[in-house]
């Protein structure tokens, strides 16, 4: 079964707090707010993550071999998948 936790609620400061908080993080030179040209320079993390694009694009496909054919590329180590697609190419 399925146990759901029950999450803290959230404290919105009020305008007060809100104020206080913005003053401190202004008079802090090592957290200073990130200035419209930073904003602008930040790229989205989705776009860093990954390996890159090939240039030629592979279709998945399920295949199935006999149990020899893959005891013998896996025993050659890592990146057997990508020796057994040079072997079939």
């Amino acid at each position: 079964m399925s146990k759901i936790s029950e999450r803290p609620a959230i404290h919105m400061p009020s305008l007060e707090e809100d104020e206080a908080i913005r003053a401190a993080a202004m008079s802090d030179p090592d957290a200073l707010p990130l200035t419209t040209e930073q904003l602008k320079a930040m790229v989205p993390l989705n776009s860093l993550r990954g390996r890159p694009r090939s240039a030629y694009k592979k279709v998945l496909l399920s295949v199935r071999y006999s149990p020899e054919v893959v005891a013998y590329f896996k025993a050659t180590g890592d990146g057997w998948q990508s020796r057994m697609d040079s072997v079939l190419r």
